[in-house]
C-alpha cells in the first residue's frame, strides 16, 4: 500500500495547523495499523517483535515521538 504524503503550508505565526495536525494523526495512525499487517518476517527485517508492533499499533494517535513538532 502506497501513499502520497502532501505537506500543507504552516500558518503565518509558523507553528503547524490545525488541519496539519489531523492529516498528520491519521497519517501515524494508519501507519501503526500497518505493522499489525506484517509477518514475522518482515517484523524480524525491521527490528520488531509482533509484542513489539502490537503495543506501537495500540498507542493512541497524540502520543507521537517527541521529535514531532505538533
Amino acid at each position: 500500500m502506497t501513499s502520497t504524503v502532501t505537506h500543507l503550508p504552516r500558518t503565518a505565526c509558523g507553528k503547524r495547523s490545525l488541519l496539519c495536525r489531523i492529516r498528520d494523526a491519521l497519517q501515524l495512525r494508519r501507519q501503526r495499523l500497518q505493522l499489525t499487517r506484517l509477518s514475522d518476517a518482515q517484523l524480524r527485517d525491521i527490528g520488531l517483535t509482533r509484542a513489539e508492533a502490537g503495543a506501537e499499533a495500540r498507542r493512541r494517535a497524540w502520543d507521537a515521538p517527541n521529535h514531532w513538532q505538533w
